[in-house]
């Protein structure tokens, strides 16, 4: 199986020293894949044809080195289109490890969360016995992505707050309904963010690399922007939190204050309205002096 660390496109033995053979079979041993997907990479293109030996096709290390980067680039997701375009690249001069350091500098994770394994137990331990349609709708969002009897959530931080806000007492079906809501505005900010991340590939021909000598540089600043773009998102989304709570709070504090005062009002006046009840200090006032005319000889 290929490994993690990229191969080099020619790996050709050094100094001229005679290149290692192989027949169809023996190449597509030695690099764990099939005879079947050998002779189709040769029909696209991917692979030069072999040199014949009587009937015999015979490779040599320059097809295993470029068939280990086949192998490794579809491992990381590529499909034969992108491979060929990679390879075109490679043809061109352009160095697999600065290619694939542009490719992860854009569409590299941005978190750095690992990815978290639950069982159903733990679900119901966290979130309280859900319905078959609720698990549906969270797999369907990807937050949690069912493995078996299992289930694998890329972003566990997410799920923790969420459990965290169930504990509080909001229904898990309302959170799913807050992120679907928010999901498509996040989407279009992503957008915004990246292009601005990515803007600096646009002084490039559309559909061509950029110079090898200027990949290094470009990657590197890339990879500056990317926290800088979540600074961003986390600050706006603050103050947009404080602005809408603030709000909320405050008209919700004031509808409280009106009922009180509302109520004292309608106290004050009820107990004006009872007989017997104490008369107010003016009507106390104009009562003592119309007696004390009476008391007048």
């Amino acid at each position: 199986m290929p490994t993690s660390t990229p191969p080099s496109p020619a790996d050709a033995s050094p100094d001229g020293a005679a290149s290692n053979e192989y027949t169809v079979d023996e190449l597509a041993r030695v690099t764990d894949t099939t005879v079947r997907n050998v002779r189709a990479y040769q029909d696209r293109g991917l692979l030069t044809p072999p040199r014949k030996r009587g009937r015999v096709g015979i490779y040599d290390d320059t097809h295993v080195a470029r068939l280990k980067v086949i192998n490794h680039l579809l491992a990381r997701g590529y499909t034969l289109a992108n491979i060929q375009d990679l390879i075109k690249a490679i043809d061109d001069g352009h160095d697999l490890r600065s290619i694939l350091g542009l490719e992860n500098a854009i569409g590299g994770r941005w978190s750095h969360e690992r990815p978290k394994t639950y069982s159903l137990a733990d679900l119901v331990t966290m979130f309280g016995p859900q319905t078959p349609s609720s698990l549906a709708r969270v797999t369907e969002l990807g937050l949690l992505e069912r493995r078996g009897l299992s289930f694998v959530a890329k972003t566990p931080g997410l799920i923790e707050a969420a459990a965290a806000m169930a504990r509080e007492g909001i229904p898990v079906r309302e959170l799913v309904d807050a992120i679907m809501i928010a999901r498509p505005h996040f989407d279009a900010i992503a957008r915004v963010l990246v292009d601005l991340v990515v803007r600096r590939l646009d002084r490039y021909d559309e559909g061509s690399l950029p110079p090898v000598t200027e990949v290094p540089a470009l990657v590197e600043a890339i990879w500056r922007v990317r926290p800088l773009s979540a600074t961003f998102v986390e600050g706006e989304m603050n103050r947009a939190l404080e602005a809408a709570s603030g709000d909320y709070l405050g008209g919700r504090v004031a509808t409280i204050l009106d009922k009180q005062l509302s109520g004292a009002a309608r106290d004050e006046a009820d107990k004006a309205g009872k007989p017997g009840a104490a008369p107010a200090d003016g009507a106390r006032e104009t009562a003592g002096a119309a007696h004390g005319k009476r008391e007048k000889p």
